[in-house]
């Protein structure tokens, strides 16, 4: 079962994500990332690379021989053809599929390596060091991992579940604002799929509880044939706003707009009543995140994109609020889209 350990340091928390022989921990608090070489000796590696988007004393010594490859974060760099040189710089650090992969890095850092580690040799143990909000209470955990293509975001990725995830809260102490607010987008809409409302909480314990959330989900659902939709809430209209922005809006940022735009669309399906729909707007805003849409963007273009949306299999598809819950729903008329849009951007509830 996930959940927290009873045997941790002070002010450390450790969630286990359940899957078997896949099983791994998530560890959260100050000073985790000094884990690390525990963490790669129990891997049995020989060797690492680090991909490392901080400084390089942000990464504590793995243990063992390493090569250190610098990075950047950012969804620009989330391509086949980085995946393509970090794969050649692998080769020629001679890594085998007995050693591993660490990355050190924002959600973009880990979703590279990890794509990169799932497919050298056919798979090599990636454990991740997220140093943002955002990576730390969703994108490290959960074995997801992709790169976008020119027609969107994560469009090729394979599920690759990490060695271990070492969450250290010391590295969100340098985050500017709008990293902070980036990451309370996921928090935001995690209040609706079952994460309680976490407004106010201590970080440490706000990164606890998605991570916790996750695990849960993950455990029940690895490979998105049920209950994993869940983790998409507010990211159909999210994914499609990152892409007509030419990904100006983070992904955080984008996401709250979107978890705004799932209550309103469920509002208007009768779904969930008014108050629930007022709900949505406050929780998002209540973490001092954005609400409506970017002026610039037209409705055509997101309706576009989002009927490319991985899970739009016969019409327009998202995970919406509801009596029951959040659940997947499909075949939503483009009309009704039209309506939630323009409500999403006059600011009525």
């Amino acid at each position: 079962m996930s959940g927290a350990t009873p045997r941790e340091p002070a002010g450390h928390r450790e969630v286990r994500v359940d899957l078997g022989e896949r099983s791994y921990p998530v560890r959260i608090g100050s000073g985790v990332r000094h884990d690390l070489p525990g963490v790669v000796a129990s891997t049995g590696a020989r060797r690492a690379v680090v991909i490392n988007a901080r400084l390089r004393e942000s990464v504590p010594d793995p243990g063992v021989p390493t090569r250190w490859i610098e990075v950047r974060d950012g969804e620009h760099a989330k391509t086949l053809a980085t995946v393509e040189r970090l794969c050649q710089q692998y080769a020629e650090a001679g890594l085998t599929r007995q050693d591993v992969v660490v990355s050190c890095g924002g959600g973009t850092t880990t979703d590279l390596v990890g794509l990169s580690a799932a497919l050298y040799h056919r798979g090599v143990a990636v454990v991740h060091l997220p140093t943002s909000l955002l990576a730390q209470v969703d994108a490290s955990v959960g074995g997801k991992t992709a790169v976008n293509l020119p027609a969107g975001k994560n469009l090729v990725g394979a599920y690759w579940q990490p060695a271990a995830v070492l969450c250290d809260t010391d590295f969100l102490r340098t985050l500017p604002v709008r990293e902070v607010l980036n990451g309370y987008g996921e928090i935001a809409r995690a209040h609706f799929i079952g994460s309680g409302d976490l407004r106010g909480r201590p970080v440490p314990e706000q990164i606890a509880r998605c991570v916790e959330l996750k695990a849960r989900i993950v455990a029940r659902d690895e490979r998105d044939h049920g209950a994993r939709h869940l983790l998409n809430y507010g990211h159909t209209l999210g994914h499609a706003l990152e892409r007509a922005t030419d990904y100006r809006m983070r992904h955080g940022e984008a996401v709250a707009v979107g978890t705004v735009f799932a209550g309103r669309l469920a509002g208007l399906l009768g779904r969930i009543d008014h108050d629930r729909v007022v709900e949505h707007h406050e929780v998002v805003a209540g973490y001092g995140l954005g609400t409506r849409l970017p002026p610039a963007v037209e409705d055509d273009d997101l309706l576009a994109l989002m009927s490319r949306d991985k899970k739009a299999l016969g019409g327009f598809t998202f995970v919406l609020d509801g009596p029951d819950g959040a659940e997947l729903v499909r075949g939503v008329a483009e009309p009704v889209l039209r309506d939630a849009l323009r409500a999403l951007r006059s600011g009525a509830a």
